[in-house]
């Protein structure tokens, strides 16, 4: 593995939820380890207990792992650094300050960005403290900083007071006074990560357009910066030798390979490895040994069918048509097929005779293309992300920027580079359509986070002010924020696929959402090769270990789920579409003879 050759001191392994990042750290450490090399393992991966990985207690503290000389590990919780950087800088002002100051300042801290430059905060040390790692050769990380973070501990004018007028206030991630350390040693632990002979930035995708996206996008940004050592793992390749004889595996192999010949440009020419599909679950030390290797996994001789009783997506929609009009809105991480499920719940809707709308961010447009005017009673409209963003940022710095001294404003300017600007821009223009919920069905293939809800005047303050002036009178009235918390006129359907991270993180989501009031509707668990017959090794495999994320959501997270198969054809156009819809099989890859190997 190129990405092994002459490894620096520091390793950081970066890429979107589910591409693997921590099980390729985990193998990485492993091998360094064999090699004789003293190495440290640092997860702040919630989803991945490498603790349990390696069948140890790890928790916040350096620990050897016993079944591995040389290597020890450290877990640091994102969710209790990101809730202690809350208590520093809320504790001082609680009992100070009005209540509903104090809330607002918690909510502004309950975000992304805020449990990132925690974690940040939390391995600092790590990066500069050397009494700390002066036993280790290498340090391993298996998630790294945003450039947002970096650029944003980078700014003079982000290290002003929380509560000084006109500057903290406008930042998502809340007052870097509320950081332990000083800012000089920040700039040490930045200045760490941009040298080159130290730090080496492995950016982990799957051989899946979205993930290739998202590392192009944080190659770009990270090199910027000055984080300019990087390579490239593409993860989970599906083997040639898999897909000769399973017209499902050949379809998933062709589609991989296509996507591989047209890499994002910025990609080609960084150092890159592939690692092959494996049969197996990566749980356990012996699994981790084997991911890196080359040699093929061994045939799975499983028996190929057994029932399973999942609803179909149809079986959703049956539901959601009762009330003849109403708002659906699909949420999800990135890469999930959030907009190809809103257009097949809005064309299955459609062929019903229902008037419908879907409303989509659709990068390429493609579904503007397949169903635009194809499709009796659908009505579709797209809105460009970039355009919406753009021009919220330049509305917001020419009212709220204008004020500014100009470390403020470049502070703001960092401010809205956040995820979470993309997110409030673009639905602020879905939010014109909202209203035609009433009389006809609104689709939307994007839908805000709870902790963005509340943070928008269009629906938090504004849903306030009308309940104040209105809610005396005894007039009806209803407030965008009420329409999303009113299951019978929203619903909310949250996508995932039947992988881990993915599941865990749509748990995140639908906590954040219950935050803001808006319980949802159902889930739907994409892409499942447990839905479908197939006979490759590796894809049964794969559908055995769904059974578990299927049984967490069917058991523990949903009052109400569907199960969408992974189809051989990309979902493009009337009729594959309703495919994704349609009444499952009723055999699927799954022997319920012997438990799934996870």
């Amino acid at each position: 593995m190129k990405f092994l050759l002459n490894p620096p001191r520091f390793l950081f392994f970066t890429g979107k939820g589910g591409v693997g990042k921590t099980s390729i750290a985990c193998a990485t450490a492993i091998a360094l380890a064999t090699q004789g090399k003293r190495v440290l393992l640092v997860s702040t991966d919630p989803a991945s207990n490498v603790g349990q990985v390696f069948g140890i207690a790890i928790g916040n503290q350096i620990t050897p792992v016993a079944d591995v000389p040389n290597l020890s590990a450290l877990e640091i919780d994102p969710q209790a650094a990101a809730q202690a950087y809350r208590d520093r800088i809320v504790g001082p002002v609680r009992g100070v300050l009005p209540e509903s100051v104090v809330k607002g300042i918690e909510e502004q801290l309950s975000g992304a960005c805020t449990t990132e430059i925690a974690a940040f905060d939390e391995f600092t040390a790590l990066l500069i403290d050397g009494a700390l790692t002066h036993d280790f050769e290498h340090i391993i990380f298996d998630t790294a900083p945003t450039g947002h973070t970096i650029r944003m501990l980078q700014l003079p004018g982000a290290w002003s007071g929380f509560l000084e007028e006109g500057k903290g206030d406008a930042s998502c991630l809340g007052p870097l006074a509320g950081l332990e350390k000083q800012r000089t040693q920040y700039k040490a632990a930045v200045d760490a990560l941009a040298y080159p002979l130290k730090t080496r930035l492995v950016l982990v995708a799957r051989a899946q357009a979205a993930t290739l996206k998202e590392a192009a996008r944080t190659h770009g940004e990270l090199a910027g910066i000055g984080l300019s050592r990087q390579h490239l793992v593409i993860n989970g390749v599906f083997p040639e030798s898999e897909a000769a004889h399973d017209p499902l595996a050949q379809a998933v192999f062709i589609r991989e390979q296509a996507v591989l010949t047209h890499l994002p440009a910025v990609l080609r020419d960084l150092p890159t490895d592939q690692i092959e599909l494996k049969a197996f679950n990566l749980l356990g030390l012996a699994a981790l040994k084997q991911l890196l290797a080359t040699a093929p996994s061994a045939p799975d001789a499983s028996p190929q069918a057994a029932k399973i009783n999942a609803p179909s997506l149809a079986s959703l929609v049956d539901d959601i048509a009762v009330a003849g009009h109403g708002l659906v809105m699909l949420m999800g991480k990135g890469g999930v097929g959030k907009t190809t499920l809103a257009a097949a719940v809005a064309v299955e809707l459609a062929t019903r005779g229902y008037p419908v709308h879907l409303s989509t961010s659709d990068p390429a447009a493609h579904l503007m293309e397949t169903l635009a005017g194809s499709l009796e009673h659908l009505q579709v409209s797209r809105i460009d992300p970039h355009e919406v963003t753009e021009a919220y940022r330049a509305q917001v710095l020419a009212t709220k920027g204008a004020k500014l001294d100009a470390a403020g404003r470049a502070v703001l300017e960092e401010d809205l580079r956040s995820p979470c600007t993309e997110e409030i821009a673009v639905f602020q223009a879905f939010s014109r359509v909202i209203r035609e919920a009433g009389k006809k069905f609104v689709v939307m293939d994007t839908a805000p986070t709870g902790h963005t809800l509340l943070l928008l005047d269009a629906t938090g303050a504004y849903h306030r002010d009308i309940v104040r002036q209105m809610g005396s009178s005894g007039r009806h009235f209803t407030t965008p924020m009420m329409q999303l918390q009113d299951p019978t006129q929203t619903k909310v359907l949250i996508v995932t696929l039947a992988e881990t991270t993915p599941v865990l993180e749509a748990a995140h989501l639908q906590a954040d959402l219950r935050r803001a009031g808006i319980e949802p509707w159902a889930w739907v668990i994409n892409n499942s090769v447990a839905a479908t017959a197939v006979t490759s090794s590796l894809l049964k495999a794969r559908a055995r270990n769904e059974l578990r994320e299927i049984d967490a959501v069917a058991t523990r997270h949903a009052t109400r789920y569907a199960l969408v198969p992974l189809l051989e054809d990309e979902p493009v156009g009337v009729d594959r579409l309703l495919q994704l819809s349609a009444n499952l099989s009723t055999t699927s890859p799954v022997s319920t003879s012997t438990s799934p190997n996870l």
